[in-house]
């Protein structure tokens, strides 16, 4: 027996490191790493994929034909904060009490919402950790902190290992807060440069744990305004309005990143191991005549079709296949935390009422006809929230189910119905011609407004 295990140790002590290196290497190909690409205010019309043509987009474009397109994915919100707040907790932000922008005390107060999300709230990150995944957030926050929120808890309180954000976040990074402002001429990373550092900061991430799968949150805050490209990439711009300009040199700029990003990956040698996912928060603001909304009626801000339906493109060569447009599968943002959850192998915790929905079979590839009922809250009262003007401006509850959206405000009033199926830009109302969809719709929309905690629930 004594030379038995004698022979044992002498063989683990030759094969040991070979043996458990190629296990952890069967661990890390098992799990993949995941990267959610977050715009900020991009439109559904941005994208050369998606039909838009303001500016040249040949890596979102390739991306897509190395991948999946959607078309029918859906944000949480029709603006930053709560869309943000959907992705990374697979509810409903409303059930966190974030219903527009974060901003300053008094501000929140009056939109009737929390100074920031509840570290009680489940995370994306939290839970991948325990999965044995390294977490890494890149990019805008904006889910608690900055202005005169000094309490927020900080991003290791919602699981990520490291971070670096902008002013809009419980720890700046000082690179790129210079003053107390969304950005500044004196910063040390030029507002042309931000998404090129946060490229920077994942691929160095990625390279520093390759011996663990990863799940990083890149989230620029371009293309959102204020535009502010490098005199090199607006001099490519010469023609047009000025702020058009700028527009399109920084949807270039931004493009080249992405393209960056990906060049990265092949040189790490992960490319083939790593689940790329690229959306949007919320649409556009300014529009510029809906044409950055893909020609769908309304904006950010807006609960029509254009301030919540967004670009979004999954990548993983290999195991997504090539190629393909999904004009079926309705998606939410959601979906994510379930969808990617399961993917990795990482148990979703008990206690909450998630409203995703487990979509990992439609992110490989497998389209969907299920009927999905969506929902969707933005405006509490109406003396905090400037809707966009005229035909943009949208009740501020929404519901789809199937081809059918159904519109109201939470008094009743200004109900809208359409079949988006024949009538996806919105035009006409059905409300007369198809009372009982009518019906049925709002009481379901009112009867999930009425479930959602009001403003002492949750609060911070």
């Amino acid at each position: 027996m004594a030379i038995r295990r004698f022979i044992i140790f002498v063989v683990l002590l030759v094969l040991g490191p070979t043996f458990f290196a190629q296990a952890k290497e069967k661990l890390k190909t098992n799990k993949p790493n995941i990267l959610i690409i977050l715009t900020d205010d991009m439109g559904f019309g941005d994208v050369g994929c998606y039909g838009g043509n303001f500016a040249p987009t040949p890596n979102l474009d390739r991306m897509a034909k190395e991948g999946i397109r959607f078309t029918k994915y859906y944000s949480a919100s029709p603006i930053c904060s709560p869309s943000r707040t959907g992705i990374l907790t697979g509810m409903a932000p409303a059930r966190w009490n974030i219903t527009s922008y974060l901003q300053t005390r008094d501000g929140n107060r009056k939109c009737e919402q929390a100074d920031f999300l509840s570290a009680s709230a489940p995370s994306m990150a939290r839970i991948l950790k325990t999965a044995g995944y390294a977490t890494g957030h890149f990019g805008k926050w904006h889910m608690g902190g900055g202005r005169d929120v000094t309490e927020a808890p900080g991003f290791g309180a919602y699981g990520f290992d490291e971070h670096s954000s902008t002013w809009e976040s419980p720890d700046p990074d000082p690179l790129l807060t210079a003053t107390n402002w969304i950005w500044s001429a004196k910063d040390s990373i030029k507002r042309w440069d931000r998404t090129a550092y946060f490229v920077d900061r994942t691929l160095n991430f990625l390279k520093r744990h390759k011996d663990q799968p990863c799940f990083i949150n890149l989230w620029p805050d371009d293309v959102h305004t204020p535009w502010v490209p490098s005199q090199e990439r607006f001099g490519a711009y010469p023609n047009g309005p000025e702020e058009e300009r700028k527009f399109r040199a920084v949807l270039d700029e931004y493009d080249r990143q992405i393209g960056r990003l990906f060049e990265g990956l092949k040189k790490l040698g992960i490319d083939e191991n790593t689940l790329v996912i690229f959306t949007s928060d919320n649409g556009p603001l300014p529009s510029f005549k809906g044409s950055r909304s893909g020609n769908f009626r309304g904006s950010k801000l807006s609960l029509y079709e254009g301030g919540t339906r967004m670009p979004f493109i999954v990548r993983w060569p290999g195991h997504v296949p090539a190629e393909k447009t999904d004009q079926q599968s309705v998606i939410s943002a959601n979906d994510l935390l379930p969808s990617l959850c399961k993917m990795a192998g990482a148990k979703l915790p008990g206690g909450f009422a998630f409203d995703g929905k487990d979509k990992s079979q439609v992110l490989m590839g497998r389209p969907t006809n299920e009927t999905r009922t969506l929902y969707w809250e933005y405006g509490r009262n109406n003396s905090s929230f400037v809707f966009p003007k005229e035909r943009d401006r949208s009740p501020n509850l929404a519901i789809r189910e199937g081809d059918w959206k159904f519109l109201i405000n939470f008094d009743g009033t200004d109900a809208e119905l359409y079949n988006l199926k024949t009538d996806c830009n919105e035009m006409t109302n059905l409300v007369s011609e198809n009372p009982n969809m009518a019906e049925k719709l709002k009481t379901k929309l009112l009867k999930w407004r009425n479930s959602l905690p009001r403003t002492t629930e949750h609060s911070n």
